[in-house]
């Protein structure tokens, strides 16, 4: 059953879901957050357009399939412990840290974010596997 309400509200949900999930992806390598947190944060807000308008819309969304997202983000993770060893400053997975400043903007940017958001990615391929899946399933036996 469709909800007028839902289907109205589910744009401004996922706008507003997806902005917060960026955020604490971005500020989880200094404080509490980070990829796993924003990745499922960003996952609720697709489970919101699932909700509202079903799984093929929330697919068409979703600008990767989940598999593909899940191999990129472990792409990612695995990308951010090479430099350490190409430079010779520790092991792998030896965060490094870079710091400096845009104008106003203090940055302070590391490998850290780089697997953070390899995390990100794993987790809302993951999630949104697994939801589409549970749906589809659902509407299978829902056909029978």
């Amino acid at each position: 059953m469709q909800s007028v309400i839902l289907n109205a509200l589910a744009r401004l949900f996922f706008v507003a879901m997806a902005i917060f999930s960026l955020f604490i992806l971005l500020r989880g390598h200094d404080e509490p957050g980070g990829g796993f947190i924003g990745g499922l944060a960003a996952a609720s807000a697709y489970t919101v357009v699932t909700l509202a308008f079903g799984t093929d819309t929330a697919r068409k969304w979703l600008i990767l399939h989940p598999v593909v997202l899940m191999g990129v983000g472990l792409f990612c993770a695995i990308l951010s412990g090479l430099p350490p060893l190409i430079g010779d400053f520790g092991g792998f997975l030896y965060h490094l840290w870079w710091e400096g400043q845009i104008g106003f903007l203090e940055l302070k940017l590391g490998t850290t974010l780089i697997f953070d958001i390899g995390v990100y990615f794993v987790v809302v391929g993951g999630v949104l596997s697994i939801l589409f899946r549970m749906y589809e399933t659902g509407a299978e036996e829902a056909g029978q």
